[in-house]
């Protein structure tokens, strides 16, 4: 399960003493993210705060410049890694379509609010119980029908659920770094990783991986992190999209403390016990009969997800609309890396599948 558990060793070396010139430009940054992401449009929205959903405190933002644009549902990755950083990144994105971005049950902000004790029940069927909770909240809170359910990572894992069993709360399914489960039987990453260290002469990482295995499912959570290292650190896209986009975005998020930033790596190491039930998940046998329209845009150098295991997924689903799409020189965090390229197939592709309007860009 592609958790980006290799971020956390990245960034706890610089929250744990940056040094005074860092901070200073630190919030230079944030400052003028800050002031890119103002609202002032008079039919807009900006609110972010604690819901209560499935017993507990849970963070939800909503923002866009029009409340009459369709409403956007993201499920985040991870495990227990946030959307919330990369806000400044997909501005552009509020001035189309109402963004809603929930930090799970373990995440974040919503794992700050309480801590570990507080989380409660860590499992697949709980998170599904809380994205339907979250999206009855949003029916009432927005006054619309259904919304748009846009899932990357390993919250396409979940968001694959909601779209087969709630297709009268959802307009649509976008799935992004879009991870299919084959009951362990997709092993197309480990191997590419094998090939990619023997070709290296990494031999030492080599033998590491070659010890873990190809079934990940018999992985302990240690060696899940061992090996989500080593998918990061042997490709160079990789590498870079973790440096200069999820590590960037982290630490110049106007909309975390340097506590809350400490507090979100807590929250994925919290989150890893979420992993292995996933791994387990074959995603053939939960179904591929989808009663809504139907997208997957993939990086077309993921080496996490790759393209090739979504595209026979997706080859067998059948559903009112489907298309794929490959998002260029990209690797995982494709919508991230190149939010324009995301936001122009979102207009062009799915816009027109929720609300019936010509394509628009």
């Amino acid at each position: 399960m592609p958790g980006i558990l290799a971020l956390a060793s990245a960034s706890a070396t610089v929250l744990a003493a940056p040094p005074a010139g860092l901070l200073g430009y630190r919030q230079l940054k944030r400052a003028a993210h800050a002031k890119k992401l103002r609202i002032t449009t008079p039919n807009g929205i900006d609110e972010a705060g604690p819901v209560r959903i499935g017993g507990i405190d849970q963070w939800i933002s909503i923002r866009g410049e029009d409340l009459r644009n369709p409403v956007i549902l993201e499920i985040h990755g991870g495990p227990g890694a946030s959307n919330l950083v990369f806000t400044p990144r997909t501005r552009a994105w509020e001035r189309h379509f109402t963004l809603v971005r929930w930090d799970l049950r373990g995440a974040a902000k919503t794992f700050g609010r309480t801590g570990p004790d507080g989380q409660g029940e860590m499992s697949l069927e709980r998170l599904r119980r809380d994205a339907v909770e979250v999206t009855e909240h949003l029916r009432a809170r927005l006054g619309v029908e259904k919304v748009l359910l846009v899932a990357n990572s390993l919250g396409s894992v979940l968001g694959l659920r909601l779209a087969r069993s709630h297709p009268e709360l959802y307009s649509a399914y976008v799935g992004t770094d879009q991870n299919i489960n084959a009951g362990g039987r997709e092993r197309a990453a480990y191997h590419a990783l094998v090939d990619r260290l023997r070709t290296a002469g990494r031999r030492k990482e080599l033998a590491a991986v070659t010890a873990l295995g190809p079934d990940k499912s018999a992985w302990s959570t240690e060696q899940w992190t061992t090996y989500n290292k080593l998918l990061v650190t042997s490709d160079p896209l990789t590498y870079d999209t973790m440096k200069t986009v999820v590590i960037r975005s982290l630490w110049f998020s106007p909309l975390h403390t340097l506590r809350e930033l400490r507090t979100y790596l807590k929250g994925m190491t919290f989150s890893e016990r979420i992993a292995p039930e996933c791994v387990t998940i074959d995603e053939w046998a939960e179904g591929t009969a989808f009663r809504v329209p139907f997208f997957v845009f993939q990086g077309d150098r993921d080496v996490l997800t790759p393209p090739e295991g979504a595209r026979r997924f997706f080859d067998d689903v059948t559903a009112p609309v489907k298309e794929f799409a490959l998002i260029e020189d990209a690797s995982h965090f494709a919508s991230f890396r190149h939010p324009d390229r995301f936001l122009d197939l979102m207009l062009t592709k799915v816009r027109p599948a929720v609300t019936g309007e010509p394509a628009a860009r």
